[in-house]
C-alpha cells in the first residue's frame, strides 16, 4: 500500500541511521499527554477513561496495555524512530534506572484545566503530570548523584506534551457538565489555556526540561464521535470545534516563537497534529485508507456513538481505517503522525523543528 511504501521507508531510514549510531539521538524521552498517548497510566485508576481490555491493543506485540490504539500510539513510533529498543515506561510501572531513559506521564481525559475530564473520574491533569515530573527529576539527581550531572543529562533529553483536546472535548463543548462554553468565547478560552500551558512549561524548564515539541490538537470535529453527533451526512465535520481547535494551535505556534525568543538555552518546537490529519482525510488513498469518518470499532453512527466495548470485535482491515474508536486514530494513521512528526514531509509538518532536528540540535 501507498502508506507503507512512504511512511515505513521514511522509518527504516531512521531507524537504520539510529542503529547503525548504536545508541538513541536522545538519551531520554518524557512524554506528556493524555489518551492520545497514555500507555498505562489509567488501569489502577477509578476511570472510564480506561481501555485494558480486549481489543484494545489486538495489533499490540503486548496486547492491551492502556493504550487507546488497535496497535502503537504515535508517541511508540516516534520512540522507535529515536533509536529505543523498547517502549518508554509509564508512571505508574517507572521504576529505578528505567527512568533514565524517560517516563510516560499521560493520562486519559487529562487536561490543561484542572476540571477537565472530572464526569469520567479520576485522571492525571497536566500540572499533576508535571508535578509527577518533578519527583522524577529528584529521582535522576539522585541516581546521578549530582545536581549539575543531572541537568546536563536531562538537557538532552527530549520532552513531548500534546494536551489541550479533552479541555474541548470534555469540557468547553460539553454544556452539560461544564459552563467554560457560556463563560469563555473561543478565543478568551484558548488564551486560557495557553496561560495555564505556559506555567507548567515554566516548571518543567526549572527543572531541566531544554527541548520541548508542543505537539498541536487535532480536527477533533472529524472524529467519528462528533460525526454521530453534529454532523448532518455522517461525513462533514463539526467546524465549531474545529475552528475552536485552530485558534488554541494558533496560539501555540506563538508560544513556541515565544519561548525561542526568550528562553536561554531552550529549544521549543510545534507539531502540526490537526494539518498532518488534514492531509490523510483529504488523501486517504496515498496512505492506504478507505475509511475516514467511521471507527474500526465501535458501536451506532459512524461506530462512534458508543466506543469500543469490552470483548466486541473490530473490523478486520484495520490498516484502511483512520480511526481505530469514536475518538482515537488507529495504528496506521498513528504511524503517518508519528513519522512525520519525527522527520517532516512539509515544511508545515514541524515549525521551527522536527523531532529528529529538536534531538541532534
Amino acid at each position: 500500500m501507498a502508506r507503507v511504501c512512504v511512511m515505513m521507508m521514511a522509518m527504516a531510514m531512521a531507524m537504520a541511521m539510529n542503529i547503525a549510531m548504536g545508541d538513541p539521538i536522545a538519551p531520554c524521552y518524557f512524554i506528556f499527554g493524555d489518551s492520545l498517548v497514555d500507555s498505562g497510566n489509567n488501569n489502577r485508576l477509578t476511570s472510564l477513561a480506561r481501555a485494558n481490555y480486549f481489543p484494545y491493543g489486538i495489533d499490540f506485540q503486548f496486547g492491551p496495555t492502556g493504550r487507546f490504539s488497535n496497535g502503537k500510539t504515535t508517541v511508540d513510533v516516534i520512540t522507535e524512530l529515536l533509536g529505543f529498543d523498547d517502549y518508554i515506561t509509564p508512571y505508574s510501572e517507572a521504576r529505578g534506572e528505567d527512568i533514565l531513559r524517560g517516563v510516560n506521564y499521560a493520562s486519559a481525559a487529562a487536561g490543561i484545566r484542572e476540571e477537565t475530564g472530572r464526569q469520567l473520574g479520576a485522571r492525571i491533569t497536566f500540572a499533576g503530570q508535571v508535578a509527577n515530573h518533578v519527583n522524577t527529576v529528584s529521582q535522576v539527581v539522585n541516581i546521578l548523584g549530582d545536581e549539575n550531572e543531572a541537568a546536563n543529562y536531562l538537557s538532552k533529553c527530549i520532552y513531548s506534551i500534546g494536551l489541550g483536546s479533552n479541555d474541548y472535548l470534555n469540557n468547553y463543548f460539553m454544556p452539560v457538565y461544564y459552563s467554560t462554553g457560556s463563560q469563555y468565547s473561543p478565543d478568551s478560552y484558548a488564551n486560557d489555556l495557553i496561560n495555564r500551558y505556559t506555567e507548567q512549561l515554566r516548571i518543567m524548564y526549572n527543572n531541566g526540561a531544554r527541548k520541548f515539541a508542543l505537539v498541536g490538537i487535532g480536527a477533533i470535529g472529524c472524529s467519528p464521535n462528533e460525526l454521530a453527533q453534529n454532523s448532518r451526512d455522517g461525513v462533514t465535520c463539526d467546524e465549531r470545534i474545529n475552528s475552536a481547535n485552530r485558534i488554541f494551535n494558533s496560539k501555540l505556534v506563538s508560544l513556541v516563537d515565544h519561548f525561542n525568543q526568550n528562553t536561554p538555552g531552550a529549544k521549543f518546537t510545534y507539531i502540526n497534529a490537526y494539518g498532518i490529519f488534514q492531509d490523510m482525510v483529504a488523501n486517504p488513498s496515498r496512505y492506504g485508507f478507505r475509511v475516514t469518518n467511521a471507527g474500526c470499532c465501535g458501536v451506532g453512527r459512524n461506530n462512534g456513538q458508543i466506543t469500543c466495548l469490552p470483548g466486541q470485535a473490530p473490523c478486520l482491515n484495520r490498516d484502511e481505517f483512520v480511526f481505530w474508536d469514536a475518538f482515537h486514530p488507529g495504528e496506521a494513521a498513528n504511524v503517518v503522525i508519528g513519522s512525520r512528526s519525527f522527520q517532516r514531509e512539509s515544511a508545515s509538518d514541524a515549525h521551527p523543528y522536527d523531532i529528529q532536528q529538536l534531538a541532534l540540535l
